[in-house]
């Protein structure tokens, strides 16, 4: 039986007011009407959150100490995905990106729970588009990679969490990461930058 990790708790509750919002990008897809352009664009924005986002948190120095990163790599799904629903290669090496960088465990672990918490929504999104959009089924990896073990993934994050906040003043700075990652998030999807003219 996996143990519930005393840090993971105390992140949700210190962030719940932030959780609607980060969910609503999400959530916008699960609509009577939704168009392949739609996911599409979801994607995009999601690649240019989290490719620099995994990049940033492999360069974390201890980071890999504490959590595996590789079964946390999705970036490249995500590419997989938007190439079966017909964008190029080098189409996807020109989307815009959401760079950041990270001094500490504490700091990148507060973002990763932001990107983390998201796969929470991924296994009912993933059946709700296969039934209105027929390409999600064969452009659906990146919502697919935590089938059966979304569980364990939230399992090795806490652990790595309340390894890292052994002190109030690290706590405090974990959840600080944790609501500037859910800030940065509502700023990208909502910055117009990020979209991107796809045919439906």
């Amino acid at each position: 039986m996996q143990r519930l990790s005393r840090t993971l708790i105390q992140l949700n509750l210190a962030t719940r007011e932030q959780h609607l919002a980060a969910d609503a990008a999400w959530l916008d897809l699960m609509v009577p009407i939704v168009r392949k352009h739609d996911y599409v664009q979801h994607l995009v924005q999601v690649y240019g959150f989290e490719a620099p986002l995994e990049a940033a948190l492999r360069y974390t120095p201890g980071l890999s100490a504490l959590v595996d990163l590789r079964p946390r790599l999705r970036a490249g799904l995500i590419v997989q995905d938007l190439m079966r629903l017909g964008l190029t290669p080098g189409r996807i090496a020109a989307l815009p990106q959401r760079f950041t960088t990270f001094s500490a465990p504490a700091e990148a672990l507060g973002w990763m729970y932001v990107a983390e918490r998201t796969t929470l929504l991924h296994g009912s999104l993933r059946r709700y588009l296969s039934l209105h959009i027929p390409e999600v089924a064969a452009a659906s990896s990146y919502l697919s990679v935590y089938d059966g073990v979304v569980g364990q993934r939230w399992s090795d994050l806490g652990e790595a969490l309340d390894a890292v906040a052994y002190l109030p003043s690290v706590k405090h700075r974990l959840v600080r990461a944790a609501i500037h990652a859910f800030e940065a998030l509502r700023g990208w999807f909502q910055d117009s930058t990020t979209q991107l003219s796809v045919g439906a």
